[in-house]
């Protein structure tokens, strides 16, 4: 008789300062509040999440385990063990959904190769909430991730995007260092041909969100927006 496994469940959480139900589905955080063993990138980020939402048990009765982009291979097993035993796990991201843009892929993938179920739950995406509010190309687009931090490698980069945009009508999205804002969207601006479609996506779902997109032509004409050291996604469209 094969042993009951449990369910590796992906949390999503807030990706502004605003109060988790106004992003998230009640039977999401009723789920959360339920579980006791949690994967998570960063452990006070988490334990003050999961005390915003109310969990059944006491914090320091729960049980962590660390996933970050210093986690090895190796390590992911161990973070199995509860399920293989019987019991639920919440893989929670820093913020917004685990897996995406998100260390927890790794743990995500193993779970598979074991043959437990895996169980995303509703939540907000930074990525796709910037696509849906942009205005380009949503049947065709990639994210990308980062891009390269020093400028004439970032500016390589920016061209070879939007060739690629170019050629195969595909929206490119790509993140940065929030400190290193402002230089990306100026190093988009110099880059790009002027009709070229750039977005920018500031603090989604906050009470500070800004979402633009303009022509490279226009962003010339316009004073540049604050974005320095915000939570921003970009998203160009040649």
């Amino acid at each position: 008789m094969e042993e009951i496994k449990g369910k590796l469940y992906l949390i999503p959480t807030p990706i502004g300062s605003n109060e988790p139900d106004y992003v998230l589905p009640q039977r999401v955080i009723q789920i959360t509040r339920r579980l006791n063993y949690f994967v998570v990138e960063e452990l006070r980020t988490a334990r003050r999440y999961l005390s915003r939402i109310k969990v059944e048990k006491p914090i320091d009765e729960l049980t962590f385990f660390l996933l970050n982009e210093h986690s090895q291979p190796e390590g992911v097993e161990g973070m199995l063990m509860p399920l293989l035993q019987g019991y639920d796990v919440g893989l929670m991201s820093e913020a917004g959904v685990p897996a995406v843009a998100d260390p927890g892929a790794i743990l995500v993938a193993a779970a598979h190769r074991k043959g437990i179920p895996v169980i995303p739950l509703v939540g907000p995406s930074s990525i796709l909430l910037t696509l849906m509010a942009s205005g380009l190309n949503g049947q065709n687009f990639a994210f990308v991730g980062y891009l390269p931090v020093k400028p004439v490698e970032r500016r390589k980069r920016i061209r070879l995007l939007e060739q690629r945009s170019h050629t195969e009508e595909q929206t490119q999205l790509f993140i940065e260092a929030p400190y290193r804002n402002i230089q990306l969207l100026k190093d988009l601006i110099g880059v790009c041909n002027e009709q070229t479609a750039i977005t920018i996506a500031t603090e989604v779902t906050s009470t500070d969100e800004l979402i633009i997109t303009k022509t490279v032509r226009e962003w010339k004409k316009n004073p540049l927006p604050d974005i320095n050291k915000k939570n921003t996604v970009f998203a160009l469209l040649a």
